[in-house]
């Protein structure tokens, strides 16, 4: 039993969500996927040049003061960053890296902590680099590896996926049937469904 995340760096849900859905899934026995990718092309597909909460202020202002009552219902730090929506390219390079060798989660949960929860900017090489160090892995190779050729192919060929489930806006959770949820708010909804397949 697996259950699908898909999350961008960029998104104020999926800070929510990535803080969470490890322990939700240990708690049910569900396994999560952590699956990283760009909500860019799909917004720029639709039109929108920016995050759909640049292109509409008043949707953007709602959204932080959601983002702030949840942050405090699930008790987590949450500090507005000062550039938004941020550059998650290289970290999501990263995190992409890691889904193959098991540290996505660990990594991923850290950018979104330095993220939202201190209000970093995590375009920065040297906070992720940090990050790497952190998690004692070797953050020159990691940079390597993602800037290649290769890595490069293989996580925008993850985009052609996105695109066969339908995603539009993360956080996402894909079941093992192919059936899809989105949204923070449709977590347990996800897992729930999952366990009934198993």
């Amino acid at each position: 039993m697996a259950l699908a995340f898909w999350y961008e760096f960029a998104s104020t849900y999926s800070y929510l969500a990535a803080m969470r859905v490890e322990e939700e899934g240990r708690s049910r026995g569900i396994e999560v996927e952590w699956r990283p990718f760009l909500l860019g092309p799909i917004f720029k597909r639709q039109g929108w040049e920016s995050s759909p909460f640049e292109v509409y202020p008043l949707k953007g202002l709602y959204m932080w003061r959601d983002v702030e009552r949840q942050c405090e219902r699930y008790g987590l730090p949450f500090m507005r960053p000062e550039d938004f929506p941020q550059n998650g390219l290289l970290a999501a390079r990263l995190a992409f890296i890691g889904c193959a060798e098991g540290w996505t989660p660990a990594f991923s949960s850290a950018v979104y902590q330095a993220e939202f929860g201190e209000g970093q900017d995590i375009s920065r090489p040297e906070l992720l680099a940090g990050i790497l160090i952190d998690l004692v892995l070797d953050a020159d190779a990691l940079f390597a590896r993602a800037g290649s050729a290769e890595v490069k192919a293989a996580f925008k060929a993850q985009g052609a996926e996105v695109e066969r489930c339908g995603l539009f806006g993360t956080p996402s959770f894909v079941a093992s049937d192919g059936e899809f949820f989105w949204g923070d708010d449709r977590m347990e909804q996800a897992f729930e469904w999952e366990a009934r397949l198993g």
